[in-house]
């Protein structure tokens, strides 16, 4: 139905615009401004969107497509990352499997394969159009497709100005993936009565709550003593730094919960006997049990410190993003109007929490509330990611639906 939509998405995940989160700089890698001033901006331009800008300040490609009718309520705004995920992502090769027969997919020559015994989402994809890696590299659909949907969405309904469709603002922003993306976003300019991020997952995704969210830095601070005259004497940070997580719930972990269930996730840990540290992400939905889970990191470190008889335990806590239900839930329209858009188009509406974070988390916060709408992507991240073009299609629909979306009086 949209004959432009694979093309787009096959050329936009052939750039690599992987983001750096060890990088000062925004967006946090040169390739995604060339992607948004080289790919999107003449493309914007070309397909009807006016007032085609690049904010410097924060790394966003921002354009609007006037609204050609009367009786719309709301201008709206649809929102994607350009940048991926820290998997490689130099010299992406996707495969298209027309018409998938529902076994195993080689991906390429790497001697890895998609396999309905290990990932049996491909079981809801049979006779579908799957866009998969070469098992060298992750896709992009995340969130590429995200992009590809939006961009043929707002193509779609310029080329066809029968349709009526109320005032679209498209924003497509870096650094989504290393949690600084809509740090800088800038409300005034976007001017949008609510939004929507094309980020999510299978179809049918429609999502207004994820995780709140904190960083945990450790710096574990030691005294290296020749071990065979250690008695009494040596500190051994890496065993602070053991006897620190030890003193965690075990079941606590992210491989242990699952629906509304928080966690503590130690992601790096290192040193040597002198120094060690070690790095964590907390995340909880409700307010209480996410202040409970900071709390308690603060009393483990605390009671460390009071038995060492100095301060060798060093925590640094920072919040990086919060519960968006907290302002989506004071005005339900934009997730009734998706939800209604949705259950006319035959999809029905998978309404769950996100155990995790979007942009829409932060710009929720900022003034604009933005819950999150499927893109498509499975297995996201790595080798193993794919997308359903019927999928994508889906999202199209779904975009263009709520853009022509009149409340009744």
């Amino acid at each position: 139905m949209y004959e432009n939509l694979l093309d787009r998405f096959l050329t936009y995940v052939k750039i690599n615009t992987r983001s750096d989160e060890n990088s000062t700089t925004t967006p946090s890698t040169p390739s995604q401004t060339e992607f948004a001033l080289n790919i999107l901006k003449p493309e914007m331009e070309r397909i009807g969107l006016v007032d085609v800008h690049y904010l410097e300040h924060n790394g966003y490609i921002v354009g609007t497509l006037p609204t050609n009718g009367e009786g719309f309520k709301h201008t709206i705004g649809y929102i994607s990352h350009i940048d991926t995920a820290d998997f490689n992502a130099e010299n992406i090769a996707p495969q298209v499997i027309e018409n998938y027969d529902g076994g195993d997919i080689a991906l390429g020559s790497s001697g890895y394969s998609l396999s309905p015994k290990d990932f049996p989402s491909l079981n809801n994809y049979k006779g579908q159009t799957l866009i998969t890696t070469d098992g060298t590299t992750l896709l992009g659909a995340d969130d590429k497709s995200g992009i590809a949907e939006i961009m043929t969405a707002v193509e779609y309904l310029a080329s066809h100005p029968e349709i009526e469709h109320g005032e679209i603002r498209v924003g497509f922003g870096p650094d989504e993936e290393i949690g600084v993306g809509a740090n800088k976003f800038d409300v005034e300019d976007f001017n949008v009565d609510f939004a929507y991020t094309i980020d999510g997952g299978p179809l049918g995704e429609l999502q207004y709550e994820t995780f709140s969210a904190a960083a945990a830095e450790l710096r574990f601070i030691g005294r290296n003593v020749h071990p065979g005259t250690a008695k009494d004497s040596m500190i051994n940070a890496l065993q602070l730094a053991i006897d620190f997580h030890n003193q965690l719930p075990a079941g606590e972990r992210p491989e242990h919960t699952e629906g509304y269930e928080g966690f503590y996730h130690l992601h790096g840990l290192g040193g040597t006997v002198d120094e060690a540290t070690s790095s964590y992400i907390i995340r909880d939905f409700e307010d209480e049990a996410f202040e409970n889970r900071k709390a308690e990191m603060e009393k483990i470190a605390a009671k460390m410190n009071a038995e060492l008889g100095e301060e060798r335990v060093i925590l640094t806590l920072h919040d990086q993003y919060y519960n968006m239900k907290k302002v989506i839930e004071k005005d339900m329209t934009p997730i009734n109007i998706a939800k209604s858009v949705m259950e006319n188009l035959d999809i029905k509406p998978i309404i769950e929490p996100i155990r995790g974070g979007t942009d829409g988390s932060k710009i929720s916060f900022m003034g604009i509330p933005t819950p999150n709408i499927f893109a498509g992507g499975e297995n996201m991240h790595g080798r193993f990611e794919y997308v359903s073009l019927q999928t994508m299609e889906k999202a199209v629909d779904v975009i263009i639906g709520i853009s022509t979306f009149k409340e009744k009086k």
